[in-house]
């Protein structure tokens, strides 16, 4: 099910954006991921922005698609619900904050020309849902933890480093207790 991209978030438009829409938004995005882009230019996010747009620009294309995309999530909201072991999890939030914290730490760390991710990316390294981490970008953004560059990728800040970095011995401790209660 998840093998298909989210067109409508590569696009950054709504499910019900007019053509007109889908067109303007994808020539501006086309202009900052094109590869020629020095700053902002990305390969990877160039190519499907294209394909998006070519799936979500065609309406026979769009509304065979929007029958996968709605199943997916669904898909995906019935499988949070079904393994939520409370309405308001609040731990598995925490350990889901100190987590993309994590990822993008450990992005900058190793790609410091590009230290920014997608929340696509985000979505796919952390195995999150993006409607659930949407919550989690929020807070983590109100905090100061992180920030959008220019070209909407997320990255971690001065403030999420050192966040990180004192509550690390108590991400461990319950990381190591997680892997121990599921072990036994």
């Amino acid at each position: 099910m998840d093998a298909t991209p989210d067109y409508y978030e590569i696009l950054q438009i709504s499910t019900t954006a007019e053509p007109e829409t889908v067109h303007r938004v994808f020539r501006l995005l086309a202009q900052r991921f094109h590869p020629d882009n020095a700053e902002t230019g990305s390969e990877t996010q160039f190519r499907l922005l294209n394909e998006a747009y070519q799936v979500i620009s065609d309406p026979q294309q769009r509304a065979k698609y929007d029958v996968v995309h709605a199943r997916q999530r669904q898909e995906r909201w019935r499988l949070v619900a079904s393994g939520a072991q409370s309405e308001n999890d609040f731990e598995a939030e925490q350990v889901g904050r100190l987590t993309v914290l994590e990822v993008l730490y450990t992005r900058r760390r190793m790609e410091p020309e590009s230290p920014g991710l997608s929340p696509l990316d985000l979505e796919k390294l952390t195995g999150r849902p993006r409607e659930h981490l949407e919550f989690t970008v929020w807070y983590l953004i109100q905090k100061k933890y992180v920030t959008r560059s220019d070209n909407s990728m997320l990255v971690i800040t001065a403030e999420g480093v050192e966040y990180l970095e004192a509550n690390y011995r108590e991400t461990l401790q319950r990381k190591r207790l997680n892997a121990a209660t599921a072990l036994g």
